[in-house]
């Protein structure tokens, strides 16, 4: 009965019963980790969603291609670009806990609303209160994964919000894939309103989450409750940790607190979340995933043809998502950084020259893979670890609600503009977007220099060193 007791290499139970409290409590970490990052997989889904939905609303309401592209494709980004400003308050005020709660209804509300709505203005407001909710999330749920995680596993929790996202994207071209003509003159409704299940679950769910403790300790001097989270999630030593909170806090408050977000303190940090913010958007992501259908209807694909290669660039996303997940804190933000630029630049290039020289459909997609398979492993992977951790305490979600402006700013222009390039009877490149990519692929050789010169190393350092390191 003796070695019933027993742990692995002849550990007591005396010893072995702390450590699997540890292993417990790490579980309930990555369990909140997991909870919150399901804000991704709505993001995800609801972003790309549209797509399936594009042509058949134009059919349905006889929208113009500015019309279109403002308020039918772009609304939804337009209030993630609202919800990305002004999502660091009401985070700073009230916690990250409701606000993660508050995501839930808006993306639920949202999803009913677009689905029922009978005219293209009441569709564009019930778009743009979604994308309130996608803008919201991509501050908190960063900032919440990144507040409770320890340095060597920051990266891959943090990352598993941009899984969510992809594995989002991915149900997303499914979805759209099986309900078309499912529903008949209605099945984009059908593809919008499924969005409120996952919705609802997650809701529930993000109830049995704690709050930040790094946010109860900066902003309410909590430090009972921000020890008892401490102490759940598995820190060994809660008390250091507190006692580092509060230095670092104590630092940024007497340092910086005066000169406020703007400060010549912060211009390093502001200029690296602008920059991977502006380059993620810069290398086409958004305008692929957006406009997959007709990109590879212009290869000579077939409408039902084309619905089905996006659900492989969905799933190529997933998978090299998953690299991406299991090369983040191994070897680093940067290498990935780099790795992903090198893959945007040759796949970019590639498809340029594939639409110039009317190659096949099959290279062409193939190259398109590669630069999915590219985001996943680089910025895909990096861009909301990074925005999460580079920040101070302090101003962690206004740092956040920044970065994540810039991206859905730029995200919002380039999908505002989109229809004037491609649509079928008075797109600029109607007939062969080539120089789009190639655009694009110019772009990523800046976005390289960029991040061999300029981007620093946040792999394995505490957010409190990285302050110190990065806000001097």
């Amino acid at each position: 009965m003796r070695d019933l007791f027993l742990y692995k290499s002849g550990t007591s139970f005396r010893n072995f019963l702390p450590q699997t409290i540890l292993a417990m409590n790490q579980n309930k970490l990555l369990r909140y980790s997991v909870v919150a990052a399901l804000a991704g997989f709505i993001f995800g889904f609801d972003t790309v969603v549209i797509s399936g939905a594009n042509q058949p609303i134009k059919d349905l309401w006889h929208t113009s291609e500015l019309f279109h592209g403002l308020f039918i494709m772009s609304m939804a980004l337009w209030g993630t670009v609202v919800g990305a400003l002004f999502g660091g308050i009401p985070a700073e005020k009230y916690g990250r806990k409701k606000v993660l709660i508050w995501i839930g209804v808006l993306f639920a509300v949202s999803a009913i609303g677009s689905a029922l709505a009978q005219d293209p203005y009441t569709f564009s407001i019930f778009r743009f209160m979604g994308g309130i909710g996608i803008g919201v999330s991509s501050v908190v749920a960063p900032a919440y994964i990144s507040e409770i995680s320890a340095p060597g596993t920051r990266g891959r929790l943090g990352a598993m919000y941009q899984f969510n996202i992809v594995f989002g994207i991915l149900i997303a071209f499914l979805s759209n894939y099986f309900l078309q003509g499912a529903g008949g003159d209605n099945d984009w409704r059908w593809m919008l309103g499924v969005l409120v299940v996952p919705s609802v679950i997650y809701t529930l769910m993000v109830l049995g989450v704690p709050e930040s403790p790094r946010w109860l300790i900066t902003k309410r001097n909590d430090l009972s409750a921000a020890k008892k989270v401490l102490s759940e999630i598995g820190v060994a030593d809660v008390d250091t940790e507190v006692s580092s909170i509060i230095a670092s806090n104590q630092h940024e408050t007497l340092t910086g607190n005066t000169s406020g977000f703007f400060s010549s303190k912060h211009k390093t940090i502001i200029w690296l979340a602008f920059m991977i913010a502006f380059f993620n958007q810069l290398s086409g992501i958004n305008f692929i995933l957006y406009y997959a259908p007709e990109i590879l209807s212009l290869s000579g694909l077939g409408a039902k043809e084309s619905l089905l290669n996006s659900i492989a660039i969905g799933g190529t996303n997933l998978v090299f998502t998953f690299v991406g997940l299991y090369l983040i804190d191994r070897l680093g933000r940067k290498t990935l950084l780099i790795i992903g630029s090198l893959g945007y630049i040759f796949s970019l290039a590639m498809v340029a020259w594939c639409f110039s020289s009317h190659a096949s459909p099959v290279l062409l997609m193939t190259f398109l893979l590669l630069f999915i398979a590219s985001h996943a492993i680089g910025q895909g992977a990096v861009i909301w670890v990074f925005l999460s951790e580079i920040f101070p305490n302090k101003i962690r979600a206004m740092g956040q609600s920044f970065g994540a402006s810039v991206h859905w700013i730029f995200a919002g222009i380039i999908t505002l503009i989109t229809p004037v390039f491609l649509d079928k009877d008075h797109g600029i490149f109607k007939d062969n977007p080539w120089p789009i990519f190639a655009f694009f692929a110019f772009m990523m050789v800046l976005q390289l220099i960029w991040v061999l010169t300029k981007v620093p190393e946040t792999k394995g350092v505490s957010l409190e060193e990285l302050e110190k390191k990065l806000a001097g």
